[in-house]
């Protein structure tokens, strides 16, 4: 394990500039205070402190809007770092209902799907740090194209109404996400190497990646309990 270790850590040093290393590690500070930010916007709402449903969505979307347009001019890093975080616990705590949801079928569901993320996430972040440079890049549009017709297919699923287009989509969606990891981590490191150190916007892409593809593995794994949950009352 160590030695797997020390190895990885030497690629990365050949592989990696030192300017673009030290970028990543702030990416990944900002990430993960913003994944425990998230956290706790989703235990808010899951212990009742404050429950508001469609809001929390709206304001994650207002907060992100805010952040779009707040560039990173070299002196507003504290205010887009807050409204980053912002959007961290408004997004965690939008998953309040569908959390609620998991708990009732069965609790272990959340385990299962946050070692999953952990482990998609890491395991592509690997792919893409050890991966030759920009060796992933060309899956930018491809992916955006799938994202484009998925979008286009919900709507007309909505008066289609087909539980195949909806299964399609979340399985789809959670390897385009898994996907996104990959180009998204090269990307970063890409603008960086070209002069964009903006490591708030950087953590937010990742962060996206993150959410979604955790969101999606919570939805597949609560389905399939809801499926042997059903088998076993027809078997009995």
């Amino acid at each position: 394990m160590s030695y797997s270790f020390e190895q990885f850590s030497r690629n990365m040093g050949m592989k990696i500039e030192a300017p673009v290393r030290t970028h990543l590690a702030k990416v990944y500070c900002c990430l993960s205070a913003t994944t425990a930010v998230a956290a706790i916007g989703a235990l808010v709402h899951i212990w009742g402190i404050w429950e508001a449903g469609i809001l929390s969505a709206l304001a994650s979307l207002g907060l992100l809007l805010a952040l779009h347009f707040t560039r990173d001019n070299g002196k507003n890093m504290a205010t887009r770092l807050g409204l980053l975080m912002g959007f961290g616990f408004c997004t965690g705590h939008s998953m309040g209902p569908l959390l609620d949801h998991v708990i009732m079928l069965n609790p272990q569901i959340i385990v299962t799907a946050l070692v999953g993320t952990s482990v998609v996430f890491v395991s592509f972040t690997a792919a893409a740090l050890l991966a030759r440079r920009g060796q992933y890049l060309f899956l930018g549009g491809l992916l955006l194209s799938i994202m484009s017709y998925m979008a286009l297919f919900s709507l007309v699923n909505l008066f289609l109404r087909s539980s195949l287009v909806y299964q399609s989509q979340l399985y789809i969606g959670l390897g385009v996400m898994s996907a996104f990891i990959l180009y998204d981590t090269q990307a970063i490191m890409e603008k960086c190497r070209m002069g964009n150190k903006d490591f708030v916007a950087h953590s937010l892409d990742l962060f996206f990646d993150l959410a979604s593809v955790f969101r999606r593995l919570l939805i597949i794994l609560s389905q399939k309990e809801q499926r042997d949950q059903q088998r076993k009352k027809r078997n009995n």
